[in-house]
């Protein structure tokens, strides 16, 4: 993602951009006071009933607890559907029977919290032999981080070839990780604070080429900088594509479980054409 990401890899967040067993009380409604005490007649209509709630709560489709990042428009509370790779997850889980539960944390925090055990697992993560370490990952969400270079429209630079690219000011935005190909090529940057910060700057001239995500991109020329949605351009090729993954906690009890319901409901999505619809709806950049 191209959100703050702390690295191992991934870059999500820079490109990469909560189980507990519950005790089943019965409502006190179930034995209503009279005046003079309980009234032993609604007494025993409440034990009747008491088996009632609690097979109700027994056969309650499972939970998965997951969290997130603010990454619009790819997760994120401002979207509907919290945004295209939370609304996959939830469709996919739903296919499978299951219910999914979903808060947002800064990126560092997501992660940490996700390692001691806080969270099922995370929405919107990059795959890297690190983070095998405590996460399982399952089928892809079938949606991929591109990330690349805009530029000012009618532009003519070339960027195949990154060693070309030597004497351009790159803006980059500060703490992201990059990727690689980038990195090693050591060309000129000039930091950002952010991802809006560094296209106000290519739009103003300060910069020659702006590295972004490309689903991020063109999210803030639908929001943030629709004036200036036909002033930038994006770039062919990416300089990297990474696909996103909804991962899941390796601490937690029942990952298999976990897994099997989150692989069959994406296979169920794809299969069925409704994650194609989907990104047809919410992924117009894809």
């Amino acid at each position: 993602m191209h959100a703050q990401i702390p690295s191992p890899t991934p870059a999500e967040a820079g490109y990469a951009r909560r189980g507990s067993i519950e005790s089943v009380l019965v409502p006190r409604s179930l034995f209503p006071v009279s005046p003079s005490g309980f009234s032993r007649r609604s007494a025993l209509l409440g034990l009747a009933a008491a088996p009632l709630a609690l097979r109700a709560q027994a056969g309650a489709a499972p939970r998965l607890r997951l969290v997130a990042t603010e990454f619009p428009p790819y997760t994120t509370a401002a979207l509907e559907g919290g945004g295209i790779a939370s609304a996959i997850t939830r469709a996919a889980l739903e296919r499978a029977g299951w219910v999914m539960e979903l808060q947002y944390r800064p990126w560092v925090r997501a992660l940490s919290e996700l390692q001691q055990g806080a969270w099922d697992g995370v929405i919107g993560a990059w795959q890297s032999p690190e983070r095998e370490r405590f996460m399982a990952f399952p089928r892809p969400l079938g949606i991929t981080n591109k990330i690349g270079f805009l530029a000012r429209a009618g532009s003519a630079i070339a960027v195949h070839d990154l060693s070309k690219l030597a004497g351009l000011k790159i803006g980059t935005v500060r703490d992201y990780a990059n990727p690689a190909a980038f990195e090693q090529a050591k060309l000129q940057r000039d930091e950002a604070v952010d991802d809006l910060s560094n296209l106000r700057k290519l739009l103003a001239g300060r910069i020659d080429l702006a590295l972004i995500d490309k689903g991020v991109a063109f999210h803030l020329l639908q929001t943030q900088l629709r004036e200036a949605a036909t002033a930038l351009t994006w770039l062919e090729p990416a300089v990297a594509e990474m696909p996103l993954y909804t991962a899941l906690s390796r601490s937690k009890p029942g990952l298999q479980t976990r897994l099997a319901a989150l692989n069959k409901g994406l296979a169920e999505l794809q299969a069925s054409g409704e994650l194609a619809r989907m990104l047809q709806r919410s992924a117009r950049w894809y």
